[in-house]
């Protein structure tokens, strides 16, 4: 579904990701694990299309991404749900969740949203809520749920768990586990694996921008 081989990615002078290569399987739940500043964050992104790949290839289901923006990605089913959640506060919950479908053409975000909300029915509860009016762990949620929006083939959640309390950290842990059964491919970075090493089918260690571990998890 995804490989990336030996990429390379500068952040100004400093080569962030250091010839890093991931493989992940049709289906299958993946771990990035790496300390804070290892590069996760910057591999999900260049995934995405967000940071430059100055080396190396990326491609998705046979397809060389080197050339596709990041609206073309989205628009092959590829959900991104990033550590600083990127919700826009004056917007509703359902907005936000809906964006995708706004910009993705072909997308039905009404049945998107319908399943949004049948993984995450707390949601529709604070469908009409702004977003700047969430904890941090609903809006956890809500970029989960816009991620699903998009995301229908591949999800990259970055830090999903990082700065949630542990009741709801434990909820966004027995949702992605769910979602295994909808046979979508997701991408996990994580520093630690408290609530997702039960789930994981394989762990890619990152370091200093390279591979520091491969192995089933």
């Amino acid at each position: 579904m995804l490989t990336l081989e030996n990429i390379q990615v500068k952040i100004g002078p400093v080569e962030a990701v250091r010839g890093f290569s991931m493989s992940v399987e049709p289906g299958a739940m993946v771990g990035l694990a790496g300390r804070n500043g290892a590069g996760k964050t910057t591999v999900m992104r260049a995934i995405m299309g967000i940071a430059a790949v100055s080396r190396g290839r990326i491609r998705f289901d046979g397809q060389d991404m080197a050339k596709q923006p990041v609206h073309a990605r989205a628009a092959e089913g590829i959900g991104y749900m990033p550590e600083t959640r990127g919700l826009i506060p004056e917007l509703s919950v359902e907005e936000n969740m809906l964006l995708p479908s706004w910009v993705i053409s072909g997308l039905d975000g009404k049945a998107r949203l319908d399943f949004v909300y049948e993984v995450m029915p707390e949601l529709k509860g604070m469908a009409k809520r702004k977003a700047l009016q969430l904890s941090g762990g609903q809006q956890k949620m809500v970029a989960l749920g816009r991620a699903l929006t998009a995301g229908h083939r591949l999800l990259l959640l970055d830090e999903p768990f990082e700065g949630v309390a542990p009741a709801l950290a434990q909820r966004l842990s027995d949702v992605i586990s769910a979602l295994k059964s909808e046979k979508l491919s997701i991408v996990m970075s994580m520093s630690e694996m408290t609530h997702s090493h039960t789930v994981l089918d394989h762990v890619f260690g990152i370091e200093r921008g390279a591979n520091a571990m491969d192995a089933a998890a």
